[in-house]
């Protein structure tokens, strides 16, 4: 990628100092990591491409779009020669596991308790990339941030930064924080100096991710059939929910950190210092039948500024459909799923329809 000829006249020195001062500002804005990058996706891509035409990407159609954007950096922004990648920490609450053995109450993945990332973390990085053109007032320099958003290959770009590896369950695992923290990009015209101090992949012998997957969602060590994944049926999927996956399902509404929690690298994980990330309206410990509760105006309140609400009250409904259907037999769940049984929601009648057969069958004990 040749240089931006605005930025030829820098020297050495001079981005070594900026290099280091984007680092600093970075950690003063929240920021736990830090790193800069002279992206090659050429091994990424033609991993994502493999993925893709196993069909492993559901109806995540777009993951196949924006052609050479996802791939070659300069194309998605102009001029781009190097990437700052960043990392958050997330973490907020560490009751996953009494959560998860409660069969009455609705596991919510840790990432969204709080308020959304994505505005956050954008707002965070505008004002890094401002920091830096204040910097150079001289200089017309291209950078544009990034949060999950945008054909950006979040993880690969990390991984070559040096911020983690990419472990057996897909996710980007760091030796000294595990993987309960978000990631953040800035593409720049900046020739910056780079950091090689990548870490190698210390998953090693371990299966503990792939083992513990309720619906056996990894055909092999770092490929995920998102098509199976409990995350893709609750949060991405505008589907039914196919009935076979519902039992293994279990109480996880919105998402399911199982391979986090397990994962031996996690408890080096640090709990976060932001308070947007801290749980709201009690959804760490919530009741499923409480949350189902919810009509359309309350699904909206609660979940303003949430990455929850993204899935709608409907979809939200359906995942909570299933898990009442997983709960122990009860006739209170028979009670509240029999007050939607007419839903005007084809897609939710269904899955409340399984859930109170499901309920009944529970109710009515083994057949002698």
């Amino acid at each position: 990628m040749p240089d931006n000829p605005s930025t030829q006249h820098l020297t050495a020195q001079q981005l070594e100092q900026l290099a280091e001062q984007i680092k600093d500002w970075g950690a003063s804005l929240g920021f736990q990591q830090v790193a800069i990058v002279e992206p090659d996706l050429q091994k990424a891509s033609e991993r994502l491409k493999q993925w893709l035409a196993d069909g492993f990407q559901g109806s995540m159609q777009w993951m196949g779009e924006h052609g050479d954007k996802r791939y070659r950096v300069d194309q998605l922004v102009d001029q781009t020669v190097r990437v700052i990648s960043v990392r958050m920490d997330y973490l907020a609450d560490n009751n996953m596991i009494a959560v998860l053995k409660d069969d009455n109450k609705a596991y919510i993945s840790r990432y969204a308790l709080g308020r959304d990332y994505h505005k956050l973390i954008r707002k965070r990085l505008a004002q890094l990339v401002t920091r830096i053109q204040e910097q150079l007032p001289e200089l017309q320099l291209a950078q544009r941030p990034f949060v999950d958003s945008a054909p950006v290959m979040e993880k690969p770009l990390a991984e070559q930064a040096g911020l983690g590896w990419i472990g057996k369950n897909t996710l980007l695992l760091n030796d000294q924080a595990g993987s309960w923290f978000f990631l953040g990009e800035i593409y720049t015209s900046l020739p910056l100096p780079t950091d090689e101090s990548q870490q190698v992949d210390r998953c090693g012998n371990c299966r503990a991710c792939l083992k513990i997957c309720p619906t056996d969602a990894f055909p092999e060590p770092y490929v995920l059939d998102a098509r199976k994944c409990i995350s893709y049926l609750t949060i991405e999927s505008k589907d039914s929910i196919p009935e076979a996956l519902r039992p293994m399902m279990g109480n996880r509404v919105f998402g399911c950190d199982d391979c986090q929690i397990i994962c031996p690298w996690n408890r080096f994980a640090s709990a976060t210092e932001e308070d947007d990330f801290r749980p709201r309206h009690g959804l760490e410990d919530a009741d499923l039948t409480s949350l189902f509760n919810w009509n359309e105006d309350e699904f909206l309140a609660k979940t303003q500024g949430s990455p929850i609400r993204r899935i709608g009250h409907e979809r939200w409904l359906r995942n909570l459909a299933v898990g009442l259907g997983n709960a122990s037999g009860s006739v209170d769940i028979v009670e509240q799923l029999e007050k939607r049984a007419n839903d005007k929601s084809p897609m939710v009648r269904e899955h409340v329809q399984w859930a109170l057969a499901r309920q009944r069958e529970k109710l009515a004990g083994p057949k002698p």
